[in-house]
């Protein structure tokens, strides 16, 4: 069983920064894709950012040039720059390769204006 455990959230002014962590464990196949999404108040997930095992890093336009992904092998990092109080959600981490996919439990980032 595979299991993501989110860090990282909090409070934060607009403007501001904020760095997420995210770690997997369990039986993870060594070629797939770690990736952040975001879920704000009354609206549904949504993509931020993915990146392969290979390091190819992809972003929705929204976080384009704000937001950065990284990894070090089984562990995923949001590392978000000018943060808006429309960054406001629940951040979820997730892993995903043929025939699996597994979430995290989320953590809250609340971003003050």
């Amino acid at each position: 069983q595979v299991q993501l455990v989110e860090s990282g959230g909090g409070l934060v002014q607009a403007g501001g920064s904020l760095g997420l962590s995210c770690a997997a464990t369990g039986s993870i196949f060594s070629r797939n894709t770690m990736g952040w999404y975001r879920q704000a108040p009354g609206k549904q997930r949504e993509f931020l950012a993915t990146i392969t095992s290979d390091g190819e890093p992809n972003y929705a336009d929204s976080v384009k040039g704000r937001f950065t992904i990284s990894r070090d092998n089984a562990k995923v990092y949001l590392l978000m720059n000018s943060l808006k109080p429309e960054d406001t959600g629940v951040y979820y981490c997730r892993v995903r390769w043929v025939a699996a996919d597994y979430w995290g439990q989320g953590t809250q980032v609340t971003v003050s204006s």
